[in-house]
């Protein structure tokens, strides 16, 4: 690993990070709250996510495997840290608590709460997106160093998926505080938890790197994308009601990540 694929990497971990904020600001646009485009941004997220996992990085992972080891034992090591990958992003998620669980506030409402309750929740949900965030950052990380053609559109969903929560967290802490800058702050730092996770993931591997850890790596993203995908865009953007709105953005998804594939 070079230093500037490295550098890359953090700065495209960053990049999806900010979609935290973004959605904070959004949250000002009464447009960016429609469930039209909440459900079409998390279902192009969805796509992205899961043709990735199954058609590049689940791929890419088996082929390294087999350069170390038989294919029988390549593909099995390859399932088993795309299940670790999968296991790992659900134990975080069982551990925090439900009603502070960011997969359970993508469909983003206003509510008429008391302002202490409200800014509560807010700061609730910064911490809760930021402990989930976090192995999120590392999975972005990784994938990043896989090349910016897997990595950008990657980077992207990873932003389209982090808008609602930004606006789930922007909208109570407003609510609570009338600030638009408190809001914000509270929203971007929830975001933060995205490039830490990179950097820890960097600290990590930079000196033990080597192509079986990249091929369990590369196959334990797979299993939390897949995992995030399946538990939590793809049922939140079904919350807005827009059924073939989600479906079509799932497409559209897909066939952005083929492309991006195909070009190279």
């Amino acid at each position: 690993m070079s230093t500037q694929s490295l550098l890359i990497a953090l700065l495209l971990t960053l990049i999806a990070g900010m979609g935290t904020g973004l959605g904070a600001f959004m949250s000002l646009l009464p447009q960016a709250r429609e469930g039209r485009f909440l459900a079409g941004a998390l279902g192009f997220s969805a796509g992205v996510m899961l043709y990735v996992s199954f058609l590049d990085l689940m791929p890419q992972a088996i082929a390294e495997m087999t350069g170390e080891f038989t294919p029988h034992y390549a593909n099995m090591y390859s399932i088993l840290a795309f299940f670790g990958g999968v296991l790992l992003i659900a134990l975080i998620d069982f551990l925090v608590p439900e009603k502070d669980n960011p997969h359970e506030y993508n469909h983003v409402e206003i509510t008429p709460v008391s302002k202490p309750r409200s800014g509560h929740t807010g700061m609730m949900l910064a911490l809760a997106i930021g402990i989930h965030n976090f192995p999120e950052g590392m999975a972005t990380f990784i994938s990043a160093l896989d090349g910016a053609t897997v990595a950008i559109p990657i980077v992207i969903a990873i932003m389209l998926h982090n808008i609602p929560e930004g606006i789930a967290v922007a909208i109570p802490v407003y609510n609570a505080t009338g600030s638009h800058r408190k809001a914000l702050v509270w929203s971007v730092l929830s975001g933060f938890a995205e490039p830490l996770g990179a950097v820890v993931g960097m600290l990590f591997l930079i000196n033990v790197w080597s192509p079986v850890l990249n091929a369990v790596l590369l196959a334990a993203v797979a299993g939390v994308m897949v995992y995030i995908a399946i538990d939590e865009l793809l049922p939140g953007a079904e919350s807005y009601g827009h059924h073939h709105i989600t479906i079509i953005c799932v497409i559209l998804g897909m066939m952005l990540m083929a492309a991006s594939i195909l070009m190279v």
